[in-house]
């Protein structure tokens, strides 16, 4: 079990390395890739966001971008890094309804390119923070590139597992994932952890990719766990596991009316929902 577990992070890290890679190659971190500089939008067959996509690489960077597009409200993501957009791979926009204050201390699990963090410190302030957490030495690269771009204070990186977060307990007041949770062979530990390093009272707000039936997605293959296909659970057992790791007041709503790329397609049995819950006071 040990070695499936880790041959899916490594295909995982693998894959999302390949695409943080990509981004820095382009020099996209600061510049939009050309055809979305010229206003153009793509067909929906001109790339395909997290898989094995098209030449040149352009192309397939402002596939990214106009994937990621599609799941933010108009003007949200004006004045971000192309580079945090191009390497967006969620599902939906945990920010949105996070109702995140000023001063809040906001930790994203998966962060990626920085995205979701850099929409977080805009809403909680300079006097609150912001903490992404990835494993993927390559995304932290690129993330802390698009830091730079913007010059913001109220945010920081850190490398490691959201199955064993290298972070203080009782740190923070809200943990927010994108389509995340979804590629760990190990949920039960991403909540234990998650439930640890929350301060009493504090809140998680995840958009992810869940499973429509018991019977699971339709997968074939290990290369599925990168389409946050094969380990999106039913929301059954996706529940139940945020229960065991102590979290109340849990609520689940769809997402369905956001693009999500394949896990939208007839057969593939998924679809995004939008998972909260809290921390006992």
């Amino acid at each position: 079990m040990a070695t499936e577990s880790g041959r899916i992070k490594e295909l995982v890290q693998e894959r999302y390395g390949e695409r943080a890679k990509r981004v820095i190659a382009l020099g996209s971190v600061a510049e939009p890739p050309p055809s979305l500089r010229a206003g153009e939008r793509l067909d929906a067959g001109a790339g395909q966001s997290g898989a094995d996509c098209c030449a040149p690489a352009d192309c397939c960077a402002a596939a990214d971008a106009e994937y990621a597009m599609r799941l933010y409200a108009e003007g949200q993501l004006a004045g971000l890094p192309a580079g945090s957009v191009a390497a967006s791979a969620g599902c939906g926009n945990p920010t949105a309804l996070a109702g995140l204050r000023p001063g809040e201390r906001v930790l994203d699990l998966g962060s990626g390119g920085g995205i979701d963090c850099f929409l977080a410190a805009r809403q909680v302030g300079e006097s609150g923070r912001v903490t992404g957490l990835d494993m993927t030495p390559a995304m932290l690269e690129l993330a802390r590139k698009n830091l730079a771009a913007l010059g913001l204070t109220n945010v920081e990186f850190a490398q490691g597992e959201m199955e064993a977060m290298p972070l203080p307990s009782d740190a923070y007041d809200a943990i927010i994932s994108n389509c995340v949770v979804c590629l760990s062979p190990d949920k039960d530990a991403v909540f234990r952890e998650s439930f640890r390093v929350l301060a009493p009272g504090g809140r998680i707000h995840l958009s992810d990719v869940l499973a429509l039936t018991p019977d699971g997605p339709a997968v074939s293959g290990e290369a599925d766990w990168v389409a946050c296909t094969a380990g999106a659970e039913h929301r059954d057992a996706y529940l139940g596991r945020l229960s065991a790791a102590g979290f109340v007041d849990i609520e689940i709503e769809g997402e369905a009316h956001e693009t999500l790329g394949g896990n939208d397609e007839p057969g593939s049995n998924t679809a995004s929902f939008r998972v909260t819950a809290r921390k006992p006071q």
